[in-house]
């Protein structure tokens, strides 16, 4: 599977750590110490998943070696959708008349995107599609609470779009080598870890603790076992980017895997954690940094709980 092109979209809006002391007590330093966020992107009030998703696509579109209209497969990634039956995959087909593309959405937590990437690469291997669109979109803020000490201050706003194919479409393509996805409900606090209610309480993380210490394991065994079938060993990677949730896990990953921070890429000091498009739009916003030849992993955890990984050969 070949990445055709990418493109993404981040709110130009930053919240920075002051403006929640009054709101829910949480000083600045303390946030920094424990998330790694400085800052976090925020959409707009004209501004939302669908308009942020298309921005995504459009972005990508100057790059693109054929016509949009040639896409067989449209596929939505997120959490948090603003309308989970007319999707933005829907929104997409309309807005750019893809006509008889099959259009779904897709929905696991953190690990939506590569989720959707797997339903990608499962229409392929069965001929039902040979180009993609996957777009994901999370607009947290939205959806999020500022009162809520747990988790209230981490969310950012932000979209990404990979065009996808079977076959490589221009030189010089990245390939996607290996896909995998867990769900991981049966695991400790499984489907409570991380909750979106939008009638209840919005997105809460009644427990940050067991979160973060099945996100440590599993972002690692994720990157084991995309790296494992080609020879690799994670700390052979040239470049590593994991969900952008806090960056103390990042650290800890870093720590476990004995490999340098310079190794990670990160935006979460900037633009919290921006959800299932965190990976993703780490990846888009540094494409023309990665050289031909370098191993890129990507990994992803999820409440729920669900964890994914891709490995990419630039």
């Amino acid at each position: 599977m070949f990445i055709n092109s990418t493109g993404y979209y981040v709110p130009e809006a930053r919240v920075d750590n002051d403006h929640f002391l009054p709101i829910n007590g949480l000083t600045s330093d303390w946030i920094v110490k424990r998330t790694g966020i400085v800052t976090r992107s925020k959409a707009a009030e004209d501004e939302g998943h669908n308009s942020m998703g298309l921005a995504a696509i459009e972005n990508a579109l100057p790059t693109l070696p054929y016509d949009i209209k040639d896409v067989d497969l449209i596929v939505s990634a997120s959490y948090s959708a603003y309308d989970t039956v007319a999707t933005l995959a829907h929104e997409a087909q309309k807005k750019y008349q893809i006509d008889g593309a099959r259009a779904v959405y897709a929905s696991a937590a953190c690990s939506s995107f590569v989720n959707g990437l797997e339903i990608v690469e499962g229409y392929f291997a069965s001929g039902k599609a040979t180009k993609a669109l996957l777009v994901c979109s999370e607009h947290n803020t939205y959806y999020s609470n500022e009162s809520d000490p747990k988790c209230g201050h981490l969310w950012g706003d932000a979209a990404v779009a990979f065009f996808l194919s079977k076959e490589r479409m221009s030189p010089n393509e990245p390939e996607i080598k290996e896909i995998m996805t867990c769900g991981l409900g049966n695991i400790s606090k499984g489907p409570e870890g991380v909750k979106l209610r939008p009638k209840e309480d919005g997105i809460t993380m009644p427990d940050g603790r067991d979160v973060f210490i099945h996100a440590c394991q599993y972002l690692i065994e994720s990157l084991d076992k995309v790296a494992e079938p080609h020879g690799l060993r994670t700390r052979d990677l040239d470049h590593i980017i994991c969900h952008q949730a806090n960056k103390r896990i990042i650290a800890n990953v870093a720590h476990q895997l004995e490999v340098g921070d310079d190794k990670f890429i990160n935006n979460i000091e900037e633009l919290g954690n921006t959800g299932s498009a965190s990976a993703p739009l780490v990846f888009a916003q540094n494409r023309d940094k990665f050289k031909p030849g370098e191993w890129v992993g990507l990994s992803v955890f999820g409440g729920g709980y669900s964890c994914g990984g891709f490995l990419v050969k630039i």
